[in-house]
């Protein structure tokens, strides 16, 4: 697989935030990418059991308000929101920990916009790895999602194959992508310390750790 990695990593707006949950502060790590086709396809592309394996990974439950999910090898959780084409929220439980993930779909331009917002209490492992933990995987999800728009056809996400994750092209993306995300949070944290994090999560995405 080759692919242009400044572009789509000048593609994805990153931020992170500060918020308040249920009398807590949690963290929020956004990323916003828009995408050329409509809002209605994109919602398609995220909610059907037929193609999120081509780009993100096989997931199998009941995909409605209350639904229970599981993503094959990672997550499960329910879903807690459902409002096609536009609205998508959900647990994402994993670990023995829970966080949250909203999805917000909107026409832009001749494109759609995607934001994607997982929040998460800030413990042990954020205090180790920070935003890009969760960035740099949901960046490789969008970048999934970026190739499988561009050929739905394809049947397996190129990104996942263990062979190119090896490659200089994808440590080059997971480095960049982790910088952004360092850069993201020494917005909002001691800048120090959130490069040191991105600079730990960066060699464990490489298997540099």
């Amino acid at each position: 697989m080759s692919i242009d990695v400044p572009s789509l990593i000048g593609a994805v707006t990153r931020e992170v935030r500060n918020v308040e949950r249920e009398g807590r502060t949690a963290r929020v790590v956004l990323a916003t990418r828009t995408y050329d086709t409509s809002v209605e396809d994109l919602w398609d592309a995220i909610s059907n059991a037929e193609r999120l394996p081509r780009w993100f990974a096989p997931v199998t439950g009941d995909f409605k308000l209350g639904g229970k999910y599981q993503v094959q090898g990672n997550a499960s959780g329910t879903i807690t929101r459902c409002e096609p084409p536009k609205h998508l929220a959900l647990t994402w439980e994993f670990g023995g920990g829970v966080s949250w993930v909203e999805v917000d779909l909107a026409k832009d331009g001749d494109g759609a916009r995607l934001e994607l917002r997982h929040i998460a209490y800030p413990e042990a492992h954020w205090d180790q790895f920070g935003a890009g933990a969760v960035g740099i995987g949901w960046e490789l999800g969008l970048l999934g999602l970026y190739l499988h728009l561009s050929n739905p056809s394809q049947a397996k996400p190129p990104e996942s194959d263990p062979a190119w994750g090896a490659t200089d092209e994808a440590k080059s993306f997971m480095r960049a992508s982790g910088d952004r995300w360092g850069e993201a949070e020494a917005a909002v944290e001691d800048r120090e310390v959130a490069l040191k994090r991105a600079e730990t999560t960066k060699k464990f995405y490489c298997g540099e750790s």
